[in-house]
């Protein structure tokens, strides 16, 4: 999954987790079916009326109607979401994270046409693959694209250790490490800590202060423990 990182008018940064291909299209299955028992129900719905030929073509036009203005429709009113997309996690906001204008989701419902219609999706695909931030056709004229709100755990997650929040940090050095680093350095922590092995513990305190070129006055215990303490405090600034 792509992410991409934009700034805000209040010079925030956030950063925009994309929705990948996969998901989209599994989106776009999910109301496909929806679309299919619509139609199924429409025909049931007909089969079952006493009309003649212009009576059956203004039933199933206005039947039908809400199939054409399907995506159109649930985008705009649902705040940027279809069914398929809500059952993903996925929505359709503009590049800076708000919520698009009525005109943004015309814009990328017209188009809708070229993307997926005509080409089967694969306009849709190889755009979004090419662009980096998700966007297709009607995303590109549109100013939009559509994230991914799924709560993902990654390694920066497993990295993270309670911080009070006035903690005060002691090694600015910490910065100098990586993330594969201080995995390492809490792995090895938290097992020779539950198996009471202070020998480990003793040499990754020095390992690790060699490392970052610091004379720690904290035993090894309260040393590594500080340093993921602080690890944590600029990572999250």
């Amino acid at each position: 999954m792509d992410n991409f990182q934009i700034e805000t008018a209040q010079n925030i940064s956030i950063t925009q987790n994309v929705a990948g291909v996969g998901e989209r299209i599994l989106a776009y299955l999910i109301d496909g079916l929806i679309m299919l028992a619509y139609i199924i129900v429409a025909v049931m719905l007909m089969g079952g009326l006493d009309a003649n030929q212009g009576q059956e073509w203004l039933f199933m036009s206005v039947v039908m109607l809400p199939l054409l203005l399907y995506f159109l429709l649930w985008e705009s009113l649902w705040n940027g979401q279809s069914p398929g997309k809500a059952a993903l996690d996925l929505r359709v906001v503009n590049l800076d994270g708000s919520r698009p204008a009525f005109s943004n989701f015309l814009v990328r419902w017209l188009l809708r046409i070229v993307d997926i219609t005509l080409t089967s999706g694969s306009v849709a695909v190889v755009t979004i693959l090419m662009n980096g931030k998700g966007q297709r056709l009607g995303d590109l004229a549109a100013g939009t694209t559509v994230i991914s709100e799924r709560v993902r755990t990654g390694l920066d997650k497993t990295l993270l250790v309670n911080v009070p929040e006035d903690y005060r940090p002691v090694y600015p050095q910490v910065t100098m490490l990586s993330d594969r680093d201080l995995q390492e350095i809490k792995e090895i922590y938290k097992n020779s800590l539950q198996n009471s092995n202070y020998r480990v513990i003793g040499r990754l305190s020095k390992k690790v202060s060699d490392l970052l070129q610091v004379t720690p006055e904290e035993k090894p215990v309260q040393f590594i423990k500080t340093v993921l303490k602080d690890y944590t405090y600029y990572t999250q600034q």
